[in-house]
């Protein structure tokens, strides 16, 4: 018996190793569900997330908010009740990578329009300047779905705590003005606990089909 395992002791560990190697496979072809991770402000760059919660490691959430809409409406949490969205930060007088992060979230309200799961939110990080009359305006030219999107004003320290301390996602300017801010890239990706469960890069057109691709894995949670 002993020398019946030992002639095929050999043959098992490949037998073993070549099915751990096909199980992989089979996991990565049929795209296993892998559930999306929820950030923390521990995870996140630093120079992104207010020191108050640099070291928090968990229970990290979207706080409430209550901002005005291209259409002169309140937004708050409510309005993004039992929804997922993808939250970004943006101004309309910027050249540089905000139009390119808006045809961005163009194309990703053409692709989530029909799904009533899914919205979408832009905070501007210049309320002085992107009042009501010139939100609506950008609205029109970018051919924003208001059922679908939000863009917002509204106090301009609320939006500052909004990006430093829940969505974790834009940068100080350095000049030591209270408020002022540098906006990112970033998009987030937000569930329905208010949790952030993606960040992409919004000028990135490989980033925004995984984003699109990881809306689908988030939707999967609430099958």
């Amino acid at each position: 018996m002993l020398s019946f395992f030992k002639d095929y002791k050999y043959f098992a560990i490949v037998f073993a190793a070549l099915s751990v190697i096909i199980m992989l496979i089979i996991y990565n072809v049929y795209d296993v569900y892998k559930p999306l991770p929820i950030y923390q402000p521990t995870m996140v760059n630093s120079e992104m997330v207010d020191s108050t919660l640099q070291y928090k490691k968990k229970y990290h959430k979207i706080a409430d908010f209550s901002l005005i809409n291209q259409n002169g409406e309140t937004i708050t949490q409510d309005s993004y009740n039992d929804k997922i969205y993808v939250a970004d930060f943006f101004f309309t007088t910027c050249q540089t990578i905000c139009p390119i992060m808006t045809d961005h979230m163009v194309l990703i309200q053409k692709e989530i329009k029909d799904d009533q799961d899914i919205m979408l939110l832009s905070h501007t990080v210049t309320p002085d300047i992107d009042n009501v009359e010139q939100l609506k305006k950008y609205a029109l030219e970018k051919g924003v779905i208001d059922s679908k999107w939000n863009l917002v004003t509204g106090n301009k320290k609320e939006i500052y705590n909004l990006a430093r301390k829940s969505y974790l996602a834009v940068k100080t300017d350095g000049t030591g003005d209270e408020y002022d801010m540098i906006h990112t890239e970033n998009f987030m990706l937000i569930d329905k606990k208010r949790q952030i469960r993606g960040y992409y890069d919004g000028t990135n057109p490989d980033d925004i089909s995984r984003l699109l691709k990881e809306i689908k894995i988030l939707k999967e949670e609430y099958k």
